[in-house]
């Protein structure tokens, strides 16, 4: 498919409370039928932006800070950002491919979340031509090691390189400004590496669910897409299970590692893209794109038990991207990233996001749909974009915040999960969010191309 040159859109930089606001951006599926670079903001529509009073607790919120990211590259050459997490006070902030990547993961103290600072970076000088962009930090405490953890994707740009690696690094971060390497798990030379992550602790055990897309395709089935990891010793990370897709019964033994013959007749794609894991560490919930999302037992690591996936009607594309859990870990939220609405014999449709209720885990049950207008907004031509789906989910009490791309942050009420309802909305300039992280003190929003963002309540408004 020929490139073509988009009109960027002009977004204003504006907290929008509304349930209403057009925009436009591009889709990946590295083996799919349409390749598209997803670190380039393309293909945007001219967006006009309501600006309508918010509701609930978010009506004050404000952006306090945009730091720039520090340029670490010998070449002088900036890097784009990707995901965003927070732990104690600092926020940490993968880093995309723009200009070849190895842009690490950036660390800003947040302790004046108005006046954030650049305080380190790690994981950028460890592979040549790699990007990192999932990055997860949780305090871990085990036999080998007491501190804070934190778990980074590693990715391939040329897989060729023979100095290059996929799969995710390990480091000390319990001095953020001072971060030290531990490990590296590193997944089959010939797939990317891994995607997304999640870090968990099951008891002193620490445990880490990696995502390596078409690891299963690439090493014609003899390792899989989603991988269990110990480490507990994080200089010794251990590989302890991979799932095999063809254990299911809907799944024969003509799958190839990403082309599926689902039962409703469609030849649909399969790869591992995101996972999770709840609270307590004992439930795992894996995207596994047209398959679903899938969960696991996983309180023995070793031998995790199948429970139940969630399942889409013959007319929907799939794509689930990534999940979250609310209501106590009773209700899945599942977004799927659909960039190419249209296809022969589905819905005309952007990605959308689906609630389910997962009391029962062998039987998700469908609650509910959240579309907004920008699911529909499909032109006539260049209508391929990531501009318009929904991409990560993250919830706070009845808050579900959406990072969507040009649509920015999406605030939906879910205090009836059958009716979840816009309540707000975040869209700074020309925006391209990739991620969000909601912390007690403040949210923030990872743009790739324009960085950081604070965003604080301003209480003196009341």
């Amino acid at each position: 498919m020929g490139r073509k040159k988009w009109i960027k859109a002009v977004l204003v930089s504006v907290l929008v409370f509304s349930l209403v606001i057009p925009a436009q951006v591009l889709g990946h599926d590295e083996l799919g039928d349409i390749n598209l670079e997803k670190g380039k903001r393309t293909n945007f529509d001219d967006i006009t932006v309501p600006l309508l009073e918010g509701s609930k607790n978010l009506e004050f919120l404000n952006e306090v800070a945009t730091p720039e990211m520090g340029i670490v590259r010998d070449d002088g050459l900036e890097n784009s950002y990707a995901d965003v997490y927070a732990h104690k006070g600092y926020a940490y902030v993968g880093t995309h491919t723009q200009n070849g990547g190895n842009g690490g993961v950036r660390v800003f103290d947040l302790k004046d979340p108005a006046n954030p600072v650049e305080v380190s970076v790690f994981a950028n000088n460890e592979f040549p031509l790699t990007w990192q962009e999932k990055v997860i930090v949780k305090s871990v405490n085990t036999p080998h090691f007491n501190g804070d953890l934190a778990v980074v994707s590693v990715q391939q740009l040329d897989r060729s390189h023979p100095d290059s690696k996929g799969g995710f690094l390990l480091y000390d971060v319990t001095n953020p400004v001072d971060p030290q390497k531990l490990g590296f798990w590193e997944v089959a030379k010939n797939t990317r590496g891994t995607h997304e992550l999640y870090l968990t602790m099951q008891g002193n055990r620490a445990i880490v669910l990696a995502a390596s897309p078409y690891t299963d395709y690439y090493t014609h089935g003899e390792q899989h897409d989603f991988q269990i990891v110990d480490v507990s010793d994080p200089t010794n990370p251990e590989t302890l299970w991979q799932f095999d897709p063809r254990t299911l019964p809907e799944v024969d033994e003509s799958f190839d590692g990403y082309y599926w013959d689902s039962p409703d007749g469609k030849v649909r794609r399969v790869f591992n893209h995101s996972t999770m894991a709840d609270i307590t560490g004992k439930y795992a919930y894996i995207s596994m794109w047209d398959l679903g999302t899938l969960i696991f037992d996983i309180q023995d690591p070793d031998n995790p038990t199948y429970l139940g996936r969630t399942e889409f009607a013959s007319d929907q594309q799939g794509s689930a991207h990534s999940s979250t859990l609310a209501k106590g870990g009773t209700v899945l939220i599942e977004t799927r990233e659909v960039y190419a609405p249209v296809r022969d014999g589905y819905e005309e449709a952007y990605g959308y996001t689906r609630i389910f209720d997962i009391k029962d885990k062998s039987n998700p049950t469908l609650l509910s749909e959240f579309k907004t207008e920008l699911t529909y907004d499909i032109p006539d031509e260049n209508n391929v974009t990531f501009a318009k789906t929904v991409h990560d989910p993250k919830v706070r009490g009845n808050t579900l915040y959406l990072s969507y791309y040009a649509g920015g942050v999406i605030m939906v009420d879910i205090t009836d999960v059958s009716n979840p309802t816009e309540i707000a909305r975040y869209t700074p300039e020309s925006a391209y969010v990739w991620g969000v992280f909601v912390d007690q003190n403040y949210i923030l929003a990872s743009d790739m191309d324009s960085g950081l963002k604070v965003l604080l309540k301003n209480n003196s408004q009341k």
